[in-house]
C-alpha cells in the first residue's frame, strides 16, 4: 500500500538524481567532492609545475643529516651531530611537555577561580573578577616575556649557591633557584624501581575504580562513601610498602654545589624558558576556563542547589555532587578551544628560547636547510594531527558527560 507522499515506484532514470529526494543528496555531495578534488589536484600541479620551473624539488633527505645545533632543553638524548629528524623529535617532545603542563595547571586554574568568582565573599569575588580581567585581556606573549624577565632579573645567579660556604642554600637541601631556571632532584632508578611504578599505577588505577563505585553506589542507594582519605590511602600506602619492600630502588640525584666552579651539576634542570612559558600558558588560559566555569555553574538551575541544602549537605558537597557533574555539558565543549588554544600557543615558546617544534624544525632547521616547504609541511601536519587528537578525546569524553535521560 502507498500513499500520496511515497516517491514515485519504478525503473530507475537519470532525471530521479535531481527529481527524486532519495538521490538529490547524494548527487549534490558527489558534485561537491568532484569539484573539491578538482582544485586540489589543479593547486598541487601549479605549485609542482612552478616548483620544477624553479628548480626546486620536494624531498626529505636533509632530515636524516646532522643537524649541527645544540638544544638547551632535552628530554632524550641529543648533540650537535644528531640527525634534523632527532631534533624534530625532541622540538615535538618539548611541545607536548609544556603542553600537557599548561593543559594542567589551566584547568586548575580555572576551576577554582571561575567557582570562586561565585562566592559569597565580596573581596574573593572581586579578587578572582580582577584576575580574570587582567590575565585574559593582555595577550599572552606579553605575559611570557613579562614573566621571562622577572625571573632572570630577580633571581640570583648559580654562582650564589657554588662553593664550600655558598651565598644562598639549597632549599630543603634539593632545590636551586635561578635566573637559568629551577634545579631539582634527579630520581635515580635502580633494581626494584620498575616494580614501586608499577604498584603506583595500579594505585591510581584503583582511585578511580573506587570513585567510580563510589558515584554508582550513591546514585543506586543514596548511601555516601568518603571519598578523600581512601583515596590518600588507596594513592600511598601500596606504593610505600612497595618502595620499601624493594629496598628503596629509587633514589635521587640531587644538585651539588662542590662539584663545579661555574655552575650546579647533578638532578635536572628545568629552564626559565620552559618556566616562562608553561606559566604564562596557564595564567592566560586559566582566566578563559575560569569564565567558562562560571557560566557552567550558573546554568545550573538554583533550585538544584536548594533542594540539595534541604537534604543537609554542605557547601562543599553541593557543589562536587549536584552543580559540577551537570555544569560539564556546558563547560567542556568551549574547554576543547582552550586545550586546543594551548597547544598552538606553545609556538610562541621561541620569544623566550625554549626549542619546541616551531623553534628546532620551523626554525634552525628550516633556516639551515633551506627547504621551507617541506618544514612549514611537517608543522602544518604536527598540529593537524595534535589538534585533532586533543578533539577527539575531549569530544569522548564529552559525550561520556552528557546528561542520560533514564
Amino acid at each position: 500500500m502507498t500513499t500520496l507522499t511515497d516517491p514515485p515506484e519504478g525503473a530507475f532514470r537519470l532525471s530521479m538524481l535531481l527529481n527524486d529526494t532519495r538521490y538529490r543528496s547524494y548527487t549534490f555531495q558527489g558534485i561537491a567532492l568532484v569539484l573539491l578534488i578538482s582544485v586540489v589536484v589543479y593547486l598541487a600541479n601549479n605549485v609542482m609545475t612552478n616548483l620544477r620551473d624553479l628548480g626546486l624539488n620536494i624531498s626529505y633527505e636533509f632530515l636524516g643529516s646532522p643537524a649541527g645545533y645544540d638544544i638547551n632543553q632535552t628530554l632524550i638524548g641529543y648533540d650537535s651531530q644528531s640527525t634534523n629528524l632527532r631534533a624534530a623529535f625532541v622540538g615535538i617532545i618539548n611541545t607536548m611537555l609544556v603542553a600537557v603542563l599548561a593543559c594542567t595547571t589551566a584547568t586548575f586554574f580555572g576551576v577554582i577561580a571561575g567557582v570562586l568568582r561565585l562566592s559569597n565573599n565580596w573581596l574573593v569575588r572581586k579578587l578572582m573578577a580582577f584576575y580574570v580581567e587582567i590575565f585574559r585581556n593582555v595577550p599572552v606573549l606579553i605575559w611570557i616575556i613579562i614573566i621571562f624577565t622577572v625571573l632572570t632579573a630577580v633571581l640570583p645567579g648559580s654562582r650564589a649557591y657554588l662553593g664550600a660556604e655558598p651565598e644562598k642554600e639549597l632549599f630543603l637541601g634539593y632545590f636551586a633557584f635561578t635566573n637559568r631556571g629551577v634545579y631539582a632532584p634527579a630520581p635515580i632508578w635502580n633494581a626494584g624501581s620498575g616494580v614501586v611504578i608499577a604498584v603506583f599505577i595500579a594505585s591510581v588505577i584503583g582511585i578511580f575504580a573506587y570513585r567510580r563505585y563510589a558515584k554508582n553506589l550513591l546514585y543506586a542507594t543514596g548511601k555516601l562513601l568518603p571519598t578523600g582519605w581512601p583515596t590518600l590511602a588507596i594513592l600511598i600506602v601500596p606504593t610505600v610498602l612497595a618502595f620499601f619492600i624493594m629496598g628503596q630502588p629509587i633514589g635521587l640525584d640531587a644538585p651539588d654545589p662542590l662539584a663545579n666552579r661555574f655552575n650546579l651539576k647533578g638532578g635536572i634542570q628545568i629552564g626559565a624558558p620552559l618556566i616562562a612559558l608553561w606559566f604564562a600558558l596557564s595564567i592566560y588560559t586559566g582566566a578563559f576556563i575560569a569564565e567558562n566555569v562560571r557560566a557552567g555553574i550558573q546554568a545550573v538551575s538554583k533550585g538544584q542547589t536548594e533542594a540539595a541544602a534541604a537534604l543537609g549537605l554542605r557547601s562543599g558537597r553541593i557543589m562536587n555532587l549536584v552543580v559540577l557533574p551537570q555544569a560539564l555539558r556546558v563547560i567542556i565543549p568551549p574547554l576543547i578551544s582552550n586545550y586546543l588554544n594551548i597547544t598552538k600557543n606553545t609556538s610562541l615558546a621561541i620569544a623566550v628560547g625554549y626549542a619546541d617544534i616551531t623553534a628546532t624544525l620551523g626554525g634552525i632547521t628550516l633556516n639551515q636547510t633551506g627547504r621551507a616547504i617541506e618544514c612549514v609541511l611537517l608543522l602544518m601536519l604536527f598540529y593537524l594531527v595534535i589538534s585533532l587528537g586533543i578533539s577527539m578525546l575531549m569530544n569522548v569524553y564529552n559525550n561520556a558527560m552528557k546528561l542520560k535521560e533514564r
